[in-house]
């Protein structure tokens, strides 16, 4: 359906570029801030604001799950109450005070998703602390970086990290003073503390050390740093993104804002299902919100793949995601529908048509068909536990059919935001049951501006039908400086704006689309420039495809690709083709890898692709990314630099064979 209803408000025209600086595009608002930022929340000035309030008004609600073993299996959620978590924090604030820390100091946190996690961080926020995430997913190499450059003391880290933490590769954990257990140390780990010449504490013993040292908070003030966020990138050492006390709490004002506008409004009795890394910043900001609100947090158990039996125990509210996350529940969906009898099958279909038409004339998702929800749709809303309400998608470009197709099976409001850990996470962000969205990543937040700047070399233009070019934001979510990295944050943050490097699309209703990535853009040896991550998400839709790294050569004229197969439809090709063998073998058949090129063919086809953006030759690889080490960053974006040192053998080998005409 077209709608007129605009969602941003436009300030000004721009500049046309002639003066010999890039073009710019007008700035762009949201509604709620048309003519100026609203003002904030009154008492909540910090992050340490928020969750100390929230403890005093929600003091018997549940804040905190997490599942125990038992008898060899995973018990229900067991739950800390606002009351009992904020008493934990004040006596580990205590313990970092009577070790030694003092305002300012950097706290490092390192380890899965946990009631721990969270407990260290607002300690951090009580006695003005820097909390530094270390990244979960990420291997000694970075944490050791990590430590270094933020000058890190003291760390928090989970049972499973130990190692790595004191792995003798790990040269800077040395300068630690203290390191802190989640739950408890084994005796040949404490041993290699001592032996390092730092103290180690299980979680028990530090809160011992509190209650005994009892100190008072020192509450930071708006201006102090908050965190120092390392964004992991996809090539370089990782960067500290330094975000301030006052970032955060405008995030919070600012959702409280936009959410009042709706009738569906969050409440205590919402719970969140905690699995994307809390070092990243989407986990994070959203778990700060359900905090703010007095809502609860349960975590999984640590094994993603079993994610739905939390799903199930759990029966959260809200869920979010990347859309590696969704493209898998989507995946899942459709094989389920494959496996139904012919005219149930078509029924599923025809009421899938049915409810989007409505939805399409402006329906909300609860109205558009409540038949279809009751007949079909509603099996699909039990697979996420049966009472998820908003299912949100950020941190990469997502496909609109998996979008459109979630939005309607899912029986929730299913929607997509935008933002960097640079902006706190949120830039720009849909409207519920909105289908004329569907693609876009929304309107700009509350407290964000944004225009889009000319970018040549790739043929954007911000004052062109319709407006693309590169992301600019500004406002008062946006971080202070890249720590102890000036020349990074001069070249980033020019004129008061955060260049992304993302490309966006200003649609008519005033929302944004990404359509591109700058610095992923690549120059084939013809002069072709190619947009590799575009290229990934088209032929990611094709169902012999799990994942797929596309890679380009400035000095060759032809594009490779390292594609993951889906094992399933692998196994379905291989009964079809009478072949035999395991899914590891079948990956390893010439005629398997001729298929799989020939459907990317297709996909390029059907797509309209030109033919340089054709993939003309594939890797076949087994195992997915995500099990590759170092291959992938926490918010599943594929590290292009290590992606190309781990198969540059087979690429070399299959531009030889290119060349020569065998391939």
């Amino acid at each position: 359906m077209t709608t007129t209803k605009k969602f941003s408000a436009q300030l000004g025209n721009g500049r046309d570029g002639q003066d010999g600086r890039p073009a710019v595009g007008p700035i762009y608002r949201n509604l709620l801030a048309k003519n100026e930022f609203p003002p904030p929340l009154p008492d909540v000035s910090t992050a340490w604001d928020s969750f100390r309030l929230s403890a005093e008004k929600n003091a018997g609600n549940n804040m905190l799950g997490w599942r125990e073993m038992v008898n060899g299996k995973w018990g229900p959620y067991v739950w800390k109450s606002y009351k009992e978590v904020y008493e934990e924090v004040l006596n580990i604030g205590s313990a970092l005070r009577a070790c030694g820390a003092q305002p300012g100091a950097k706290i490092g946190i390192y380890g899965v998703n946990c009631p721990q996690w969270i407990m260290a961080m607002e300690a951090c926020n009580a006695h003005s602390l820097i909390c530094v995430p270390l990244y979960d997913t990420l291997g000694p190499g970075a944490i050791n970086y990590i430590i270094d450059h933020a000058e890190i003391d003291y760390v928090f880290v989970h049972s499973l990290k130990v190692d790595e933490l004191l792995n003798p590769d790990c040269s800077s954990t040395t300068r630690l003073k203290s390191i802190v257990c989640f739950t408890s140390f084994t005796e040949e780990e404490n041993l290699k503390a001592r032996n390092a010449g730092i103290e180690a504490y299980s979680w028990n013993q530090f809160l011992h050390v509190g209650k005994e040292n009892p100190s008072e908070p020192v509450p930071p003030q708006p201006i102090n740093i908050c965190t120092i966020m390392y964004t992991s990138g996809t090539s370089g050492d990782p960067k500290g993104v330094v975000l301030t006390h006052e970032n955060m709490a405008m995030f919070l004002s600012g959702l409280d804002l936009f959410l009042e506008q709706f009738d569906d409004k969050m409440t205590v009795n919402d719970v969140y299902l905690s699995f994307l890394p809390l070092a990243h910043i989407l986990d994070r900001v959203i778990e700060e919100y359900f905090f703010h609100k007095g809502a609860s947090v349960g975590f999984f158990h640590g094994n993603v793949k079993e994610i739905s039996d939390d799903l199930m125990e759990l029966k959260p509210t809200f869920f979010a995601g990347v859309p590696r996350v969704f493209d898998r529940v989507y995946e899942g969906i459709q094989k389920a529908i494959e496996d139904l009898i012919p005219r149930r099958r078509k029924i599923f279909h025809l009421l899938y048509k049915y409810k989007l038409f409505w939805m399409n004339r402006g329906y909300k998702h609860k109205h558009a068909s409540p038949l279809a929800d009751l007949l079909a749709f509603r099996k699909v809303k039990n697979k996420l536990g049966g009472r998820v309400r908003l299912m949100v998608c950020g941190a990469a470009p997502w496909s609109e059919e998996v979008e459109e197709f979630l939005r309607v099976t899912c029986c929730c409001f299913v929607l997509q935001g935008y933002g960097l850990t640079e902006t706190c996470g949120l830039s720009t962000v849909c409207y519920p049951d909105e289908m004329s969205m569907l693609g876009a990543v929304g309107a700009p937040s509350v407290y964000t501006e944004m225009r889009l700047e000319e970018v040549p070399e790739m043929g954007y233009h911000p004052l062109a039908d319709p407006p693309r070019g590169e992301i600019c934001l500004r406002g008062k979510t946006l971080f202070s400086e890249y720590y102890k990295n000036p020349e990074l944050t001069t070249e980033s943050i020019r004129d008061g704006w955060f260049h992304s490097g993302d490309i966006g699309e200003v649609l008519p209703n005033g929302t944004i689309k990404i359509i591109d990535r700058k610095k992923n853009l690549i120059k084939l040896s013809q002069g072709e420039y190619v947009a590799l991550e575009y290229l990934e998400k088209v032929y990611s839709i094709t169902p012999i495809v799990e994942d797929i790294w596309v890679y380009g050569d400035s000095f060759k004229s032809m594009l490779v690709a390292v594609v993951v197969p889906n094992e399933d439809n692998t196994k379905k090709w291989a009964a079809q083709n009478g072949c035999k063998g395991t899914f590891t073998e079948l990956c390893s058949l010439k005629e398997f890898r001729n298929y799989v090129l020939s459907e990317l063919t297709v996909a390029a086809e059907r797509n309209k692709l030109r033919g340089f953006e054709h993939v003309k030759g594939v890797v076949i690889e087994p195992q997915t990314f995500e099990l590759l080490p170092g291959l992938m960053t926490p918010t599943m974006k594929k590290r292009r630099d290590k992606m190309l040192k781990h198969y540059q053998a087979e690429i070399d080998d299959l531009y030889n064979t290119l060349a020569k005409g065998k391939c």
